[in-house]
């Protein structure tokens, strides 16, 4: 059976956790292969609103077996945290989850240099991180000789592994100093702290490689699940203002393990609008009473962090680049309603840069900065939609809108989203 996979196109928060609530019913497994406790995704189902920052978004179906990838960095106390919040509203976290052994894990100096090192680069301009030891995290995957993965903490050198990094961590972290200077690390409170931890998460940690491989070769129904957005893409994104992994479609097969030749269907999701958080270059960014509307309408505070979001007009050739770049068939377009009440409506179709117009979209940030979005204007059709089910059913003027951002972008429209329950879903060819 064929694997689909579920993309951001935009700067995260598309609402993606929505789409695979939707689509889990359709598939056996549904993996989680990068990033960490630094992405949030919100379903609402049962009247009631669930936020997960690690767990997939398939964990509300019993039947579905859910899977933390190699891809996923780890800070075990948040998963430990999100599976008793889960089970304390009704939620079985069993045997459905299975965490990769080979998943790195986050400790405590991470988030120290997260706090002291971080911030402090891209010209004095934040590069957005939430300071959860995400990215000090993969920097060690990279350099691999501070690094430990989750199957270390079982391993009879784990508490010398702790000692040796404690040492080096101490060492560099007194380097960066200041008024705000960091606690000594405790190697042997980290240890007793961590193994404490492994010992909970046992029952869930698995080579999930192989499992993965298993199900795929034995014809399983697999859903990946991206978090943040393919314009945080480390390698693809508005470097520097990114996250630390490939967010985009080209992330798949490197974080889950799984070759390419079994995802065969990719879902390009992006919201009617653009939001992004934290510093860097937003052409279409609206800091005005437009933006404030969006922003309150949309409710567009982040999930993990209840960070304000910086709010625009639907940028497609940002969108039509990542498509491209995330091999999507189709887009699904999230919060629909949030439009609803404006008078007129635009969307950025080309950028003008040096003098020049284009519809490529810059590699360098510096450059997109520079860029001058060139809009359309389209009318709005100032009616709500949170109740319409079927397609045809939206108003003639909110359906010109898709259908001309579907030509922008280039790729038809699957799904439309008018509001944050399973039930207010549109599947556009029903």
């Amino acid at each position: 059976m064929p694997g689909t996979s579920v993309i951001g196109l935009q700067w995260g928060d598309e609402a993606k956790g929505k789409i695979v609530d939707l689509l889990t019913e359709q598939h056996d497994i549904v993996v989680r292969y990068q990033g960490g406790a630094n992405a949030g995704h919100t379903v609402v189902t049962g009247g009631q609103t669930f936020k997960l920052s690690l767990i997939p978004s398939g964990i509300f179906r019993p039947q579905v077996q859910c899977v933390v990838a190699a891809g996923v960095v780890v800070n075990p106390a948040s998963l430990l945290d999100e599976i008793e919040q889960l089970g304390s509203r009704g939620v079985t976290v069993g045997k459905n989850l299975l965490i990769s052994d080979r998943a790195h894990v986050i400790f405590p100096w991470h988030f120290e240099e997260d706090r002291l090192l971080n911030e402090r680069c891209a010209g004095g301009e934040a590069i957005g991180t939430t300071l959860r030891g995400i990215g000090p995290c993969y920097r060690d995957k990279v350099g691999r000789s501070w690094a430990v993965r989750l199957g270390d903490l079982y391993r009879d050198d784990f508490r010398q592994r702790v000692e040796q990094i404690t040492r080096a961590k101490n060492a560099m972290l007194a380097g960066f100093q200041d008024a705000q200077a960091p606690a000594t690390l405790d190697a042997e409170a980290i240890y007793t702290q961590y193994r404490a931890y492994a010992d909970r998460l046992r029952p869930h940690v698995a080579d999930t490689t192989a499992f993965l491989l298993d199900a795929a070769e034995a014809g399983q129904r697999i859903l990946f699940e991206g978090a943040q957005g393919a314009l945080l893409d480390v390698d693809h994104g508005t470097f520097p203002f990114v996250t630390s992994s490939n967010s985009s479609g080209v992330g798949v097969s490197s974080g889950s393990g799984v070759p390419g030749r079994y995802i065969n269907r990719v879902i390009g999701v992006v919201k009617a609008y653009t939001t992004r958080v934290g510093g860097g270059p937003f052409p279409t960014e609206q800091d005005n009473e437009t933006g404030d509307h969006i922003r309150r309408r949309g409710n567009e505070y982040g999930t993990v962090t209840r960070r304000p979001r910086r709010c625009g007009w639907f940028d497609a050739v940002a969108a039509r680049y990542t498509a491209r770049l995330s091999g999507a068939d189709v887009l699904a377009v999230m919060l629909l309603d949030v439009l609803c009440e404006l008078p007129e409506l635009k969307i950025c179709v080309a950028y003008e840069l040096d003098g020049r117009r284009t519809t490529d979209f810059p590699s360098h940030a510096d450059d997109l900065r520079r860029v001058e979005p060139i809009y359309e204007t389209l009318p709005g059709w100032q009616q709500e939609i949170s109740d319409v089910r079927r397609y045809h059913d939206l108003p003639t003027k909110c359906r010109a809108y898709l259908e001309r951002l579907s030509r922008l972008v280039g790729r038809p429209i699957e799904i439309v989203s008018v509001g944050p329950d399973r039930q207010q879903t549109i599947l556009v060819r029903s």
